[in-house]
Formats: C-alpha cells, structure tokens, sequence
C-alpha cells in the first residue's frame, strides 16, 4: 500500500518535529536556539585542516596493505550513473558490474550499491536480487534541490515505491545558507518519514550537502551536525554535478563530525564523498583519513562510501596489477 503524506501536515504547527537525541533535544525548539547552537559549534582552522589532509594524503602503503586496501575501496564503492541519456540496459549492465567487478576474478569483491535515479530504481531492483547489493536512488529534486517540499516527498516516495534500499537527498543550500536552519532539518525529518515507512523496513538516507556550495569549512561542520540531528544516516559531499565536490579537507570535517556526534550521542553516522574520486590513489587517501580522523569503526561499507562511475575501473586496474605483476589496458575493464 502506498502512503500518501498531506503536505500540509508537514507543518511545525500541525505535526510535533521529532526533537533530536541528548544531549541535544531542545536545540531545534526554536530557529533562534538552532542558529545559536550550529554557530557555536567549534570553528574550523581552514589552514590546518588542509595541511593535515594534505600530510595524511602523502601516506604510502605497499603489498598486502595495498591489496587490503583496493579490496575494501571496491567494497565501500556506490556505483553510479546519474545522466539524463541512462535506459533500462546501461541500468542492467551497471548492475552486472557491481555484482562481478571483473568477471576473470572470482576473488574480486562486489560494490556496496548501484546508484541512479529514482525511476530506473526497479530496474535495478531486479537486476540485483539475491545479490546483497543495494540500490540507491537520488531524490528530492536532485541535483539542485529546487521544488517544493510537497514535490520533493513524492519523489522520494517514488522512489522508495520501486525498490530503493538507499534515498539520497539533497539539501535546499539556498534555505541553509540564508540560515533557515530549521527549513532545512525539517525537510531531512520529512523525508526521513517517507523512508522508514517503506516495505520491508527502512530506506537508508543520506544527506547531501553539495559542500562546494557551501563555501567554508565552518558552514561543512554545520551543514553536518544539521543532517545528523535530523536523522540522516550517512552525510554526502556532493551530487557530482558542481565542483569543487569531494576534497580531502571537506571529508576531514565531516569525519571529524561524525566521529564527535557519536561520542555525544552514542549513534554512529556514515560518510560518502562523492565527485571527482576517479584513482586508486585518491582511494587511498580516503581510506587513511577515516583511520587517522575517525577510526577503524568507519573502514566499512555499512559507514563509507564512495560515489563514483569511473573509481572502479582504476581499482580493478590496480588489483590486476598486484595480482599479475604489470598493468592491463583499459580495454580490460568494461565502459559501464
């Protein structure tokens, strides 16, 4: 049966917003106390973030490591296609990749998720039954977030409607950087709604930023305590669609943000940078800086991610590699 939600009932006045965990449960009971709260987080040191990203980028790792390491990245990989061109086939031929990453290798671990949009969502669905691998759908009028809410939780429902295991919402940026913080937790809160009341249990949400519109660092760590008071269950860089998207110094804030929100809360929040991770290196890097941020506890699919359609390619390049002793051509390694 398909849930319909009254736009009307969205409203603070109609529908109590679910208050957030403790110690925090009466920061969202007004727009003055929820300003107060976000900018009194501690501020970030742009310049030291960046040198210690950019210090924890150079960090090299060889043989077993190496190999522990393409595994894991292949593992925690959403593989993606989000273009208006994509069809029902190039759908089904992202779901046999995920499913065998390279068919010559039956070692090769599968993908975490196949991501597209929300109408192609059921193609993936069958595609990948019985395979453990999820589906993840983009929503809420992405990439720029501008429709209204009532427009947004039907496309999420949608969504959800044809099998997604995995919403991935984004943000109004013109709300939160107007500072309508509580515009934008409520939406998250709403949309959160629409997921748990999905068949078969709750759809997966995460929240993305689209942090290079989000100009600073102090707005990324703002950005995502936000998303995690309103219930996301991972934070994500970007769409992939605005640069700059994923960079080193804007994923160490958000580990740092959720690594202190588990230490206040006791919930654990997941991770998924997302645009402009195409190399085994800058694989790498990541999988260092959830180590050294936020710890091993995040060094899994269940609480990172990467967004990516050509990420995979490099790794299956790169595992060959280690596996043979030279390098394979890309025609090794299929397009989708």
């Amino acid at each position: 049966m398909t849930h319909v939600l009254d736009p009307d009932a969205l409203s603070r006045e109609s529908r109590p917003v679910p208050a957030p965990l403790e110690p925090f449960a009466d920061v969202t009971r007004s727009d003055a106390a929820f300003r107060a709260f976000l900018h009194g987080l501690p501020g970030v040191d742009q310049v030291g973030a960046e040198a210690r990203a950019k210090v924890l980028g150079t960090r090299s790792i060889k043989t077993t490591a190496k190999a522990w390491a393409i595994d894991t990245a292949i593992s925690m990989v959403d593989l993606t296609t989000l273009e208006g061109s994509d069809t029902p086939g190039k759908v089904r031929s992202l779901a046999a990749k995920a499913r065998r990453p390279d068919p010559a290798d039956l070692t090769c671990p599968s993908v975490a998720a196949v991501c597209v949009y929300g109408d192609l969502a059921g193609i993936a669905k069958d595609a990948l039954a019985g395979t453990g691998i999820n589906v993840a759908a983009v929503a809420t009028a992405f990439p720029s977030g501008r429709a209204s809410r009532a427009v947004k939780l039907a496309d999420v429902r949608d969504a959800v409607a044809n099998g997604a295991d995995e919403i991935d919402m984004v943000i109004d940026r013109g709300a939160f950087l107007a500072g309508r913080y509580l515009d934008v937790f409520e939406e998250i809160v709403a949309v959160k709604e629409v997921c748990t009341r999905r068949e078969g249990g709750s759809a997966h949400l995460k929240v993305i930023l689209e942090t290079g519109e989000l100009v600073t660092l102090d707005n990324v760590r703002r950005a995502s305590w936000l998303a995690m008071l309103a219930g996301g269950d991972f934070i994500k860089t970007s769409t992939g669609k605005v640069s700059p998207a994923a960079t080193l110094p804007v994923c160490l804030v958000m580990l740092e943000a959720v690594r202190d929100f588990r230490a206040a809360t006791g919930r654990q929040v997941g991770v998924k940078p997302a645009g402009g991770i195409r190399t085994t290196k800058d694989a790498v890097k990541h999988l260092v800086l959830i180590n050294e941020t936020a710890g091993a506890d995040w060094l899994s699919p269940d609480w990172f991610r990467f967004g990516a359609s050509s990420l995979l390619n490099d790794l299956l390049l790169q595992r060959q590699k280690l596996r043979t002793g030279h390098y394979s051509g890309p025609d090794h390694v299929s397009v989708d």
